[in-house]
């Protein structure tokens, strides 16, 4: 299984995902956690898992769609953020069918996000 984490270190609201990053990889090891930036170009593979924070959240919660975000204002190029590019990526047909995105909230603690997180991913990786 591969997880893709994105997450800005330089800002802290943005930065959570990479904060419980080593914990993960040590929790559990037989997944592959491939950071990845937003900005860049990447492809997705069927059945993707992401982690990212995501701004309005109180918990942890897994989305399986892009319709239960809303956009958020882009005024600039550097607004362009892991939304858009899922955005994009589904107006030129490349967005998996099967999608999951474990949002974290940025207000709560490392420790909470870490144990939500792995009991999210340990769950995913045995109904699979």
């Amino acid at each position: 299984m591969i997880v893709f984490v994105f997450g800005n270190q330089d800002i802290d609201v943005d930065s959570l995902s990479l904060k419980i990053l080593p914990e993960l990889r040590k929790k559990i090891p037989e997944i592959s956690f491939l950071v990845r930036d937003p900005n860049e170009d990447f492809e997705l593979p069927e059945n993707a898992t992401i982690i990212d924070v995501v701004a309005g959240l109180k918990k942890v919660c897994v989305f399986n769609s892009l319709d239960n975000f809303q956009a958020p204002p882009q005024m600039t190029l550097h607004d362009f953020d892991l939304f858009s590019h899922l955005q994009l990526l589904k107006k030129l047909g490349k967005l998996p069918s099967k999608i999951k995105i474990i949002g974290l909230p940025p207000t709560i603690s490392e420790e909470k996000a870490l144990n939500s997180v792995t009991a999210i991913l340990l769950y995913s990786k045995n109904s699979v």
